[in-house]
């Protein structure tokens, strides 16, 4: 396939720019792979279409603060850090995003806070983006660490950043079950589910499993070939326990419906699946790419939001429901004016 076949035209309106006022009340669109029939509902509507013995998989990384603005010495320009991963914990060396970048180089310090009392200073360029930071600071790394997170704001995409980052957001791009530190983006069909939901799918009988799958800018990077097949998704973290594998095998050995909650435990699912279509423990890292046509082994629904034109996390939907009803989804969803992005509404797909 290619990329020019995943563009369409989104009115800036359809993006959200703040969550609705409750997670389980936005809107939900149900499309059906068999049938094709597509049904508008409400989020929490979602227990009415699985039953006891069924499976969710969920995401349960968290997001750190990791935007950070410093100044640059001696001019003194604001520079934008976008703190990416720790590379080296006793070091404190980090990888990171700075913008602009063409005015920092090798050596340059960068002074943070309001008494600039933290100092990173520039000892390599690893992209034409990219750098790598020490953090001049002496004590505890939990100290540090303390810190540096002070200093940094919730890292809501670009497509929201038209507006200030609001003090709801730190809650709100988090899903209530993070809680393995690593990701700079939230896994967005997270975002719906609140304990409420949760509490009456456990009554209901339906079993929850756990990936951690970090998630990164690569989710949200411009694919700049036409030709899918040679482009590379950056490598991210993730951890399927021994755990997970066995409430999942079990739940298919037993004929259960098992959904994917989000495009990013589809991805960790995928990377680490046995030829049987059984889930194999793994921790590692992945930069599996997901687009049409695939054949899925585990998961046989998909909860996602409604994404950007032309991402790999449309792909990845697409190539679950079928391009040709899911790209028609999306012009319904444009009708209907269903809100698009991480603040957006969802998509549930079941056969």
């Amino acid at each position: 396939m290619k990329l020019s076949q995943f563009k369409f035209k989104l009115p800036e309106e359809r993006i959200a720019l703040h969550p609705t006022k409750y997670r389980d009340e936005s809107r939900l669109m149900v499309v059906h792979r068999k049938s094709g029939e597509i049904e508008h509902k409400v989020f929490k509507d979602i227990l009415n279409y699985f039953d006891e013995g069924d499976i969710f998989i969920f995401n349960d990384t968290k997001v750190f603060p990791a935007r950070l603005y410093g100044n640059k010495e001696k001019t003194g320009a604001r520079i934008e850090v976008f703190l990416l991963r720790e590379l080296n914990e006793e070091l404190r060396l980090w990888d990171v995003l700075v913008d602009p970048a063409r005015k920092i180089r090798i050596g340059n310090k960068l002074y943070f806070g309001e008494d600039e009392s933290m100092v990173a200073e520039v000892i390599d360029n690893t992209t034409s983006r990219g750098r790598t930071l020490r953090f001049l600071y002496d004590g505890p790394h939990d100290e540090f660490k303390n810190a540096l997170y002070a200093l940094g704001e919730t890292p809501l995409p670009h497509s929201i950043l038209n507006r200030p980052v609001e003090p709801e957001d730190s809650e709100r791009f988090q899903s209530i079950f993070a809680r393995n530190e690593g990701a700079v983006t939230a896994p967005t069909a997270n975002l719906h589910f609140s304990r409420e939901l949760l509490k009456r799918l456990e009554i209901k009988g339906i079993d929850f499993a756990f990936v951690t799958l970090h998630a990164g800018l690569g989710n949200f990077r411009e694919i700049d070939v036409e030709d899918l097949t040679k482009h590379k998704m950056d490598s991210e973290q993730m951890i399927v326990s021994p755990e997970t594998v066995n409430i999942v095998n079990k739940g298919k050995d037993n004929n259960r419906n098992v959904c994917a909650v989000g495009t990013t435990v589809m991805r960790a699912i995928e990377s680490t699946v046995s030829t049987d279509g059984h889930l194999k423990p793994y921790d590692g890292w992945t930069n599996k790419f997901i687009f049409p046509p695939y054949d899925f082994t585990v998961a046989n629904s998909m909860i996602a939001n409604f994404q950007m034109p032309q991402s790999t996390l449309l792909m990845i939907t697409a190539a679950f429901g079928g391009y040709d009803l899911i790209m028609n989804a999306y012009e319904v969803a444009i009708k209907e004016e269903y809100r698009f992005g991480t603040y957006g509404d969802a998509m549930l797909i079941v056969d």
